[in-house]
C-alpha cells in the first residue's frame, strides 16, 4: 500500500489541475461510500457523491459528542481512548497495535481526540518526502546526510500532541541523533541545547522559530541547519525571510492541522499548496457557500480522502484562508493559499535585564491540560498583568478548575523569569474574534 501511494503522489506532482481534480472526487466518492457502510454516524450520506457540497458539514464538537457512532471500527470506543491519552507514559503507543493515536484542543480550545489508520501514514510520509523534494537541493540532502541526519525538534511535550507522538515514534529509530525540546523551555535552556546539539535539520513551531531567529543574529545562539522545517502557526510573510537569513538555511512551512496533518506546504514564492490529490479544501463564508478566489474565507472545510478510521467529511476549521486566483509562479498547479486567521501571537514582556517572549503554545499547554475546561482565553490586559478566562463545564468545580489552571501558568511564568507578571481571573467567558473563532492568547498589542 505504501509503495503505490508514493508512487502515485510522485505521479500526482507532475500531473495538471485535470488529472489532479479526478484523484480526488474518485477519492471522495469511495470515502463516502466507506463513512456510510461502515460509520453510523454517516449512514445516511447519499450512495456515491463526487461533490463535496452534498455533503453536511461538521465540526470537533459535533464530531467529539458522537465519537463511538463516528469511528468505523467498532473496537474504537471514546471510553477506551480516553484511558490511553490520559496517560502521558503511553504517548506514541500503537491505539489497538494497528492506530496512532493524538489529542489537540485546536484554536477553539475544546479538546479533539483524533485516530489514523495506517493508510493515512502512508500519505503523510509520502507527503513529507514531496515537500523536501520540493524545498532541498540534491547538494542540501547530500549536506544533512553527512551530519547523519541530526534533528531537533521545539514542540509541546508531555500530552499525545500530534508532533509529540511522532517524536516518541522517531526516537526509537533514530535515537541520539534525534534532541526533543519542550515550546515552553526557557530560551537561554533552548539555546544552550541547541548550541551542543547542532542540528542538520530544526523542526520548531513558527513562532519559536522567529524567537531563534533573533537570538541566532544577537549571537547567543550558533547553529547552522541545512533546513528549518516549521509548523503550527503562521507568521508575516517577510518573517520567512529573516529566519532564513539569520540561519544561512532554507526554511519551509506547512499548514495543518491534526484533523488532516498532511495538508499544504509552502514553496518558495511563500504560498502554501494544498495536497488536493488527498484532501478536498472548501474555502467558504459563514453560511458555508464558496467564496472566490481572492477573497478571504470566514472559515474552510476539509475533507480528508485518507483517513478511513474517522472519516472527516466537510469539517469546519475555523480558519480564515485566502486562495491565489491565478497560476502560482513556482508552477506547482496544487491550489495556492495564504491563512488568514493563524498567524502566531507571542506575548512580550520587558523586564529590568531585557525582553521576554513567551510563544502562545507555552501558555496553553498547561491549560488544555486542566480538565473541565471547554474553552479558555489568555489576554495580556496590561504590560505585566495576564488575564485568564474560562469556560467550565457545568460538571466540574470552577474554584478547582481555576486553582489548577493558575498554578500550571504561574510554573510557566516563573521558568521565564516573570514572578512579577500578575494573573487575573477573569469574570466574562473568552471574547469571540472577528473571524468567529476564539484566540487563545491576545498580546496587549490587540
Amino acid at each position: 500500500m505504501a509503495e503505490s501511494i508514493l508512487l502515485d503522489t510522485r505521479r500526482a506532482a507532475k500531473a495538471d489541475r485535470a488529472g489532479i481534480e479526478r484523484r480526488q472526487r474518485a477519492r471522495l466518492a469511495d470515502m463516502v461510500a466507506f463513512a456510510r457502510q461502515h460509520s453510523p454516524y454517516y449512514r445516511d450520506l447519499p450512495d456515491r457523491i463526487e461533490d463535496p457540497c452534498g455533503l453536511p458539514v461538521t465540526d470537533k464538537k459535533t464530531l467529539m459528542e458522537r465519537f463511538d457512532d463516528w469511528c468505523t471500527d467498532r473496537a474504537v470506543t471514546l471510553e477506551a481512548v480516553e484511558a490511553v491519552v490520559d496517560d502521558p507514559a503511553r504517548i506514541g503507543e500503537r491505539f489497538l497495535g494497528k492506530y496512532t493515536l493524538y489529542t489537540t484542543s485546536g484554536t477553539t480550545g475544546r479538546r479533539g481526540i483524533f485516530l489514523a489508520d495506517d493508510r493515512t501514514m502512508a500519505v503523510v510520509t509520502a507527503m513529507m518526502l514531496r515537500w523536501i523534494g520540493g524545498w532541498l537541493s540534491p547538494g542540501d540532502i547530500l549536506r544533512i546526510i553527512a551530519r547523519r541526519g541530526r534533528t531537533a525538534m521545539v514542540m509541546a511535550t508531555g500530552g499525545h500532541f500530534a508532533s509529540a507522538v511522532a517524536a516518541a515514534r522517531l526516537k526509537k529509530r533514530q535515537g541520539k541523533r534525534l534532541e526533543v525540546l519542550s515550546a515552553h523551555m526557557p530560551m537561554t535552556e533552548l539555546v544552550d541545547r541547541l548550541n551542543r546539539f547542532q542540528p542538520a535539520m530544526l523542526a520548531p513551531y513558527a513562532s519559536i522559530a522567529a524567537m531563534l531567529a533573533n537570538e541566532q543574529e544577537a549571537g547567543r545562539l550558533a547553529i547552522h541547519p541545512v533546513l528549518l522545517a516549521l509548523s503550527a502557526e503562521g507568521l508575516p510573510q517577510a518573517e520567512y525571510g529573516r529566519i532564513a537569513r539569520a540561519f544561512d538555511a532554507k526554511v519551509g512551512n506547512s499548514y495543518a492541522a491534526s484533523e488532516c496533518v498532511f495538508m499544504s506546504a509552502m514553496c518558495g514564492e511563500g504560498w502554501l499548496h494544498v495536497n488536493a490529490d488527498w484532501v478536498v479544501f472548501e474555502p467558504v463564508d459563514a453560511n458555508h457557500q464558496p467564496v472566490a478566489p481572492g477573497e478571504p474565507s470566514h472559515t474552510v472545510l476539509i475533507s480528508n480522502l485518507a483517513n478511513r478510521v474517522q472519516p472527516i467529511l466537510r469539517y469546519d476549521l475555523g480558519d480564515s484562508v485566502v486562495q491565489r486566483p491565478d497560476p502560482c509562479p513556482c508552477g506547482n498547479p496544487l491550489p495556492a493559499i495564504r491563512v488568514q486567521g493563524r498567524s502566531a501571537d507571542v506575548l512580550t514582556f520587558r523586564t529590568p535585564r531585557g525582553e521576554v517572549r513567551i510563544a502562545p503554545l507555552a501558555l496553553s499547554q498547561p491549560i488544555e491540560a486542566v480538565r473541565g475546561i471547554t474553552l479558555f482565553q489568555i489576554a495580556q490586559t496590561a504590560p505585566e498583568t495576564l488575564e485568564l478566562r474560562l469556560q467550565v463545564a457545568s460538571t466540574a468545580n470552577e474554584d478547582a478548575v481555576w486553582r489548577e489552571a493558575e498554578t500550571g501558568l504561574r510554573k510557566v511564568l516563573a521558568a521565564h523569569g516573570l514572578e512579577q507578571v500578575a494573573l487575573e481571573r477573569g469574570g466574562d467567558p473568552p471574547e469571540q474574534g472577528h473571524g468567529g473563532k476564539f484566540r487563545e492568547v491576545i498580546p496587549l498589542a490587540d
